[in-house]
């Protein structure tokens, strides 16, 4: 935690608006090292500023779950050698198993990684989409447990998808968060992936513990509302790698109270942009990805296999949403001649 310009308070790291950095890869599906440079670089700009980025290297939307634990710790590495301390870095772990993860963790802590995004266990259906985690909340907690023992001084953020539920949408109840936070004071963070009604519930809960732990909207589709209610304390989402601009503008017109604008911002059609990303939870990585391309951020919007290519439609219809909120893109020629080879 000592870098330059890296606070040591838990509430002055946690309050940022954190960037989940999609992955740039090959065509073969091999890492792009010099393309994941550059969009770093595109964030470090960027951070010049808005000096509360920050950066999650290895998370979900950066294909983390299909990374090996050597690729995961390559790439903390060239995160950390790029930002080199302008703003606070957080990596995902991931793996089937928990001794890979703890493997990762180690290895992280030795880089001077700032801390450590953690999400539920991957792997079979007894303890991902078929876990009833009221139930059976030491499923994920012996886990953190486990990383907790291994790098007991790291710091940690949590992105506690769960089940879908009607009450919660994709997110941990508030039962076993309560739990997993006053066991846990390394959490610092809490990534709200759920549905509007499950993060007011979740909200109040998170409110009610004797200790500060920072509240980050992940649906950006909710955003506006979200800073509305003022009980934010920053953002963690993968809509910045394409919509980082106009996002960055909606989120700063409320912060200086300035309502007409938000609105101005958010129904010009970063709503509607938003809306397409998030209406179908089994596409939301590839239309990160995807709408990442069109911006020209990144070289290709492929992920690691065995998730999906965009379909024709999402490539034609993100640039359309794109083109709305007035951001650089692609040409229409080249998004055109991709979406034409495309299958679907």
């Amino acid at each position: 935690m000592g870098s330059i310009g890296i606070p040591s308070n838990p509430t002055e790291l946690s309050h940022r608006l954190w960037i989940a950095v999609v992955l740039p890869l090959n065509q073969d599906e091999s890492i792009d090292e010099p393309g994941f440079r550059k969009l770093l670089r595109y964030f470090i700009a960027a951070q010049k500023k808005q000096p509360d980025l920050a950066i999650i290297v290895n998370p979900e939307a950066g294909d983390v779950v299909y990374l090996s634990p050597e690729e995961q710790i390559r790439l903390i590495k060239i995160a950390l050698e790029e930002v080199s301390g302008r703003m606070p870095v957080f990596s995902g772990v991931a793996s089937n198993a928990t001794k890979d993860m703890i493997k990762v963790a180690e290895a992280a802590a030795k880089t001077g990684i700032n801390g450590l995004f953690l999400a539920p266990p991957c792997g079979a259906a007894d303890i991902t989409y078929g876990l009833d985690s009221v139930r059976y909340p030491e499923i994920w907690s012996d886990q953190i447990k486990a990383i907790t023992d291994a790098v007991p001084d790291m710091p940690i953020i949590c992105h506690p998808a769960g089940s879908v539920t009607f009450t919660y949408g994709i997110g941990l109840p508030v039962e076993p968060t309560l739990q997993m936070l006053n066991r846990f004071p390394q959490i610092i963070g809490w990534k709200l992936t759920y549905a509007y009604g499950g993060t007011r519930k979740i909200s109040r809960a998170i409110k009610s513990l004797d200790r500060h732990v920072a509240q980050l909207p992940a649906m950006a589709v909710y955003l506006h509302e979200n800073l509305a209610e003022g009980d934010i304390d920053g953002v963690l989402t993968g809509s910045f790698n394409f919509a980082l601009e106009p996002m960055l503008a909606h989120i700063n017109a409320w912060r200086k109270g300035d309502v007409n604008k938000a609105r101005e911002i958010w129904n010009g059609g970063l709503a509607e942009l938003q809306e397409y990303i998030y209406d179908d939870y089994t596409r939301v990585h590839i239309r990160y990805k995807t709408a990442c391309w069109l911006r020209g951020h990144i070289d290709t919007p492929y992920l690691r296999s065995p998730m999906p290519k965009p379909q024709k439609a999402e490539v034609q219809y993100l640039y359309h949403l794109l083109s709305k909120v007035k951001v650089s893109l692609i040409s229409q020629a080249e998004a055109d001649k991709f979406a034409a080879a495309l299958k679907k």
